[in-house]
Parts: structure tokens; sequence; C-alpha cells
């Protein structure tokens, strides 16, 4: 059940960087955009956490 769980943990951490530069990109700020998807990853899979 851990393997499935750390899964999910790297498709959000996944998901939260693509949209990230796609909004960095929009807006040009890169970093800034980034930084944010990354933040929004960890806590979409903190969040989503069954322990």
């Amino acid at each position: 059940m851990d393997d499935n769980n750390k899964s999910n943990r790297g498709s959000y951490l996944a998901i939260g960087i693509s949209l990230g530069s796609a909004f960095g990109i929009i807006f040009k700020n890169l970093p800034l955009g980034l930084s944010l998807g990354i933040i929004f990853g960890v806590l979409a899979s903190g969040s989503n956490s069954d322990e």
C-alpha cells in the first residue's frame, strides 16, 4: 500500500510543476510559477495521505 501512496505523491508533484510552469510562462514569471507549482503539489500530496 505504501508504493501506491508514493506514486500518488509523485503524481501530484508532477502535476503541480506542470501547472506552475504553464502559469509561469503565461504570466512571464517562470520562477514564481514553478515555486507555486511545487508548493501546491506538495500540499496536495500531503493532504491526500491516509496515514
